[in-house]
């Protein structure tokens, strides 16, 4: 059985050697643990079975991973601007051998690889077998609803950590992401103009969920209006990103209403 406690234990020692009193690494420690616990609920409300529900904690440790080299040699979380995350984190665990730390049984690793490689891509890669593309789902949707927690909780200290709040709430969103967003669509991260469209991007998520869970707890915490707030400070932009939010809400309301 997985031991999430001795891999916990291991991710406690992976990120000692870093800057904890750089904010981006404190944000990722954060981040990681409270994503475990949601893709333990989405598991668990999925009635998976025990081992199921611990690989998904697992993969939820791991999937993060490659931030902490990712802030320490670049010092951004935009993989545009530096490298990928995810496949460094997948170089870390499997090409380098750290995945030995979290778990000796190799039984798991192809389905960790692919959960972790594909977390953060546009569209989970095609041909994955059905238990390596739950994991995938459950990691992704978990994921994306802790980095509502980021944008709502853990900036307070920092306001402009991860953006110029003044400067994106000048910002329109360009006409081919708003039409994507009006529609109910993610846009390629490549199609962004501005850093409002890759702000918009994070409210955007919500179309991407695979399951019930992540929507009911972005809309319990109120989630997008949180999000949305610091931007929503310039009148020539205001009533834009009001849109946004009625749009959002409009589509989780509509998904908790269907089940599904």
């Amino acid at each position: 059985m997985i031991d999430m406690k001795k891999a916990s234990m291991a991710f406690s020692e992976y990120v000692k050697p870093y800057d904890i009193t750089n904010p981006k690494i404190e944000i990722k420690i954060k981040h990681t643990y409270r994503t475990v616990e949601v893709a333990k609920r989405i598991a668990e409300d999925l009635k998976l079975n025990e081992e199921q529900i611990l690989l998904a904690e697992l993969i939820a440790l791991l999937h993060d991973i490659g931030r902490f080299e990712q802030v320490r040699i670049y010092n951004t979380f935009k993989d545009r601007d530096s490298i990928d995350h995810a496949d460094l984190g997948v170089k870390i665990l499997f090409e380098d051998g750290a995945i030995r730390n979290f778990i000796e049984d190799t039984k798991y690793d192809d389905i960790i690889y692919k959960a972790v490689k594909n977390h953060n891509k546009f569209k989970i890669e095609e041909g994955l077998d059905e238990e390596t593309l739950l994991q995938c789902k459950i990691v992704r949707d978990a994921d994306k609803t802790d980095i509502f927690g980021i944008f709502v909780d853990d900036i307070e200290k920092d306001k402009n950590i991860l953006y110029n709040y003044e400067e994106v709430a000048k910002q329109r969103v360009t006409p081919e992401i708003m039409k994507k967003f009006e529609h109910y669509e993610q846009a390629d991260r490549h199609d962004f103009k501005n850093e409002v469209d890759d702000y918009i991007n994070i409210i955007s998520f919500i179309f991407d969920y695979n399951f019930l869970t992540g929507l009911k707890i972005v809309k319990d915490n109120k989630y997008i209006e949180r999000t949305m707030k610091p931007i929503c400070i310039c009148e020539d932009t205001k009533e834009q990103m009001e849109k946004i939010i009625k749009i959002a809400n409009t589509y989780i309301n509509e998904r908790i209403e269907k089940g599904c």
